[in-house]
């Protein structure tokens, strides 16, 4: 009886021991077996061949394209062509003047100062000055009258002035043409060639200046 008892005791202690560590054994995560390391192999590089010359070309700069020269006479006259300004020759007073060459105006106009209409034996004359520009040398002179003319500006203002006979030279012509004295200090040259000197003498192209060499004394 008492071995029996003790078997059964050892059976149950058996059995509780077991309960006990299947819990525990259930709870554990399974451990992974390491992975075995792969070694990858080094691949070699790829070098490209160094290209083959076929053909080599040499770039050669362009030829310049020649620039026609620019006409210096036009029309069925074949008159000279000018610029937009000339020199101009003045006489007696012998001043080489720089002057606008204005197709707008009709009468060439000079800037003068000191302008006085005179009486000598019955005629009337006119007195004035010249100055030349690039000493500011004053050269008084003196001229039939013609006639007179009025003008007005463009604030409305008017005024009279006097009408001469000068010669002037433009390039090779040499005319002797009628010429308005001005007193207007305002003017930006000193000469402004009107169409009456300009006349089947020459041709005007403003995008020039200059084109004439200096009038030579006569």
């Amino acid at each position: 009886m008492v071995l029996r008892f003790k078997v059964t005791a050892l059976v149950m202690c058996g059995l509780l021991a077991g309960c006990q560590a299947l819990p525990e054994q259930a709870n554990q995560a399974p451990i992974c077996p390491e992975a075995p390391v792969v070694m990858c192999p080094i691949c070699p590089l790829q070098e490209c061949p160094e290209p083959r010359v076929l053909e080599k070309i040499v770039l050669r700069p362009a030829a310049p394209v020649p620039v026609p020269a620019r006409p210096s006479t036009a029309g069925e006259l074949e008159l000279p062509i000018i610029g937009v300004l000339e020199f101009v020759r003045v006489e007696p007073s012998g001043l080489t003047l720089e002057a606008v060459i204005d197709t707008a105006s009709e009468h060439t106009i000079i800037a003068a100062r000191d302008v006085q209409l005179l009486e000598k034996d019955g005629k009337r004359y006119v007195s004035y000055v010249l100055v030349d520009p690039a000493s500011d040398e004053q050269h008084a002179l003196e001229a039939p009258l013609l006639r007179r003319t009025s003008a007005v500006d463009a604030y409305g203002n008017s005024s009279r002035n006097y009408i001469v006979s000068m010669w002037l030279t433009l390039g090779d012509s040499r005319a002797r043409v009628e010429v308005n004295l001005s007193e207007n200090t305002e003017m930006p040259y000193p000469v402004v060639v009107g169409r009456n000197l300009l006349t089947d003498v020459a041709i005007v192209d403003v995008s020039r200046r200059h084109t004439l060499e200096h009038p030579a004394a006569p």
